[in-house]
């Protein structure tokens, strides 16, 4: 599940690693870099590379090293109102600047900063050293190489000043980060030889919603590290980086025990009920009682003081209270007691990455049981512009599955009546699957329930009706008189007696 340039073996364990300042990327990379090597940060201009050098740089000054920010692109006024904006003080970290103040333009005022454009390479490069010299930094981030390329003028002289880059910093007890925006024409295959590790910051735009961002580990020297691309946003406080899910990286012991869902009946239709570590897909067309059925389950969890968390893409909270009250299910008493954790997620504003993050939070942090996913049409429409978006539920839900984790998916089918149509064919990663779908009859509209899949033992090979009543959920006895039910257009000839009354307390 690993990237290696060199066996592990190989690799000098013994060596304390110097931490990025991104616990995302310290993931990454196993615990971070190793130290006193040159390592290169390359993106195009907004990627965020500036800000990951920094967070680097701020480690060091909370681990009371001497840092050096060396800026050929940017003033010192500039780091600091990007550094105010996240919160930070850049205190501690030495800025030293080769461009001119803002007043240089005034032929009045003194120059007292060079601006590397009027110098030769070797003049920026001697004041570089010097000034490296002056304060032999622990830390040193160098931003950015697209001005010493054209100081150069030819991919010789370029190369041959990285090289002495690298021949200086190799003989002190320093880590240095360069940062490329990616100037020139093509992928600078120079750098990436000379670098002890790449790493790789894009920026992507999508047709409606915030940008995704995402970084990926181009190569790193003796260290293991997880390949692919790693979802990232930029938010007040820096870079958050969420290392790509790997679900063999994850397992424990645990009971495979069934979980109650409140319901007896519905129990009953499930062979005993679902199992730890499965999952379940309630599919089914709009409106049917799909989240109802799977607020059911988290509300019976709650009395039994587990968590429940509840990622809701489609329905807003009050819309979730409105209907447990209407169910007269206590959702408000179990969300206040902290045993049901709701969380509304904006579909325009997220990356698959970020929402395996806040699935990993809860399970880990918060110990949630149940995990509630309403609904994969949300999911699926939150990232229209993303691949392979099965394959990466695939990766969750395993995870889940190795946890002990009940995971409930609620998946809208196309159509009220007639034939339905799946947007999202989810139906082989599920362990069981639960079909809900309208029926007339005499007049009236009915609901109608079966399960059609579970992998996990026996189930019931019958249709029950159900209804949503203001005392739950209600599930009928098995019924027989039905067909059409796979077509989408269930016709009951059976008899009214079998067939729910208006309104009764649920069993």
């Amino acid at each position: 599940m690993f990237d290696r340039d060199v066996p592990p073996d190989e690799a000098d364990e013994d060596i304390p690693r110097a931490s990025t300042g991104s616990q995302g990327l310290d993931a990454i990379l196993g615990g971070g870099f190793d130290p006193d090597r040159m390592y290169l940060y390359e993106g195009r201009p907004g990627s965020g590379k500036t800000t990951l050098a920094l967070q680097f740089l701020l480690e060091g000054v909370r681990r009371g090293e001497q840092t050096l920010y060396i800026t050929l692109s940017e003033t010192e006024r500039e780091l600091r109102v990007v550094a105010k904006r996240h919160g930070w003080s850049l205190d501690g970290i030495t800025v030293f600047e080769l461009v001119p103040p803002e007043t240089s333009l005034d032929p009045s005022q003194e120059v007292t900063v060079l601006y590397p454009a009027e110098m030769e390479l070797s003049e920026t490069s001697h004041m570089i050293f010097d000034r490296v010299e002056d304060l032999n930094p622990s830390r040193v981030v160098l931003d950015s190489l697209s001005e010493l390329r054209l100081l150069a003028q030819s991919p010789l002289r370029y190369r041959r000043q990285i090289l002495a880059l690298k021949h200086f910093f190799s003989g002190r007890k320093s880590t240095v980060i360069l940062l490329d925006d990616l100037s020139s024409s093509e992928t600078d295959l120079q750098l990436h030889s000379i670098s002890h590790g790449v790493v790789l910051l894009e920026q992507l735009a999508v047709d409606y919603g915030a940008e995704r961002r995402r970084l990926r580990v181009v190569k790193m020297r003796g260290i293991p590290f997880k390949g692919g691309f790693h979802d990232f946003t930029i938010d007040k406080g820096g870079l958050r980086i969420y290392p790509r899910l790997i679900a063999a990286e994850h397992h424990k012991d645990f009971t495979g025990d069934f979980v109650p869902s409140g319901n007896a009946q519905l129990d009953a239709l499930l062979g005993g009920g679902l199992e730890r570590g499965t999952n379940a897909l309630l599919i089914g067309a709009a409106g049917v009682g799909k989240s109802s059925m799977a607020l059911t389950y988290a509300i019976a969890a709650a009395a039994r003081k587990e968590t429940t968390a509840i990622f809701a893409f489609d329905e807003g909270h009050g819309t979730m209270l409105a209907r447990a009250r209407t169910l007269g299910l206590p959702l408000e008493e179990a969300i206040a007691a902290g045993y049901i954790r709701l969380k509304q997620v904006d579909p325009a504003e997220l990356s698959p990455g970020e929402f395996a993050s806040l699935v990993r939070d809860a399970v880990e942090r918060d110990k949630a049981r149940i995990v509630v996913i309403d609904s994969l049409n949300g999911y699926l429409n939150a990232m229209p512009d993303e691949r392979f978006l099965v394959l990466q539920m695939h990766e969750l839900l395993s995870y889940l599955s190795q946890l002990g984790v009940l995971t409930l998916l609620v998946l809208a089918q196309h159509g009220l009546i007639g034939p339905m149509d799946t947007p999202l064919d989810i139906s082989y990663l599920s362990d069981a699957v639960v079909m809900l779908r309208y029926f007339e009859f005499d007049g009236t509209v009915r609901r109608a329930i079966s399960v059609v899949k579970k992998r996990s033992g026996h189930h019931e090979q019958t249709i029950r009706e159900f209804r949503l009543s203001r005392h739950g959920i209600r599930v009928g006895p098995p019924l027989s008189g039905f067909s059409g039910i796979f077509s989408g257009t269930p016709a009951y000839t059976g008899e009214r007696a079998p067939l729910l009354d208006d309104d009764a307390p649920s069993q």
